[in-house]
């Protein structure tokens, strides 16, 4: 039987920045999605010069897309393991925004770079589940 917490116990965080880290990887998993089309539509009109490396390209970058759309359901429910992977995710795309800046892609470069933190700052604040082990007893 699992006992009841006390009355006196603290209630739960708000889940707040748990959704905002599912809202923000969603946002990134459609921002990789939307490339990934745009590449196959680049290889139908004839512009892609060579078929193998962009539809290649355009499934590493769905599978990108599946992995954050993952993260992002992940982030909704009560589970640990997404923490992980997002905070990695996010801090590889902080060089890519960065690199974007000194490639005078402005617009785009502070949209990566704003977008990155703002998901790992949510990743870093949200409330983790404790872990619960069985007793083998």
């Amino acid at each position: 039987m699992v006992p009841l917490p006390p009355f006196d116990a603290a209630p739960a965080p708000a889940a707040g920045p748990r959704r905002a880290a599912a809202v923000l990887c969603a946002v990134q998993a459609l921002a990789l999605l939307g490339f990934a089309v745009f590449y196959v539509y680049e290889l139908a009109v004839g512009e892609g010069s060579d078929a193998t490396r962009v539809v290649m390209s355009a499934a590493v970058i769905a599978l990108g897309a599946v992995g954050l759309g993952l993260l992002a359901r992940g982030w909704l429910g009560e589970r640990r393991w997404p923490r992980t992977p997002t905070i990695v995710w996010d801090l590889l795309l902080v060089p890519v925004g960065i690199s974007l800046l000194q490639a005078e892609r402005t617009g785009l470069g502070w949209l990566v770079l704003v977008l990155a933190l703002a998901t790992l700052g949510a990743a870093l604040i949200a409330r983790v589940p404790d872990v619960e082990f069985d007793d083998p007893e």
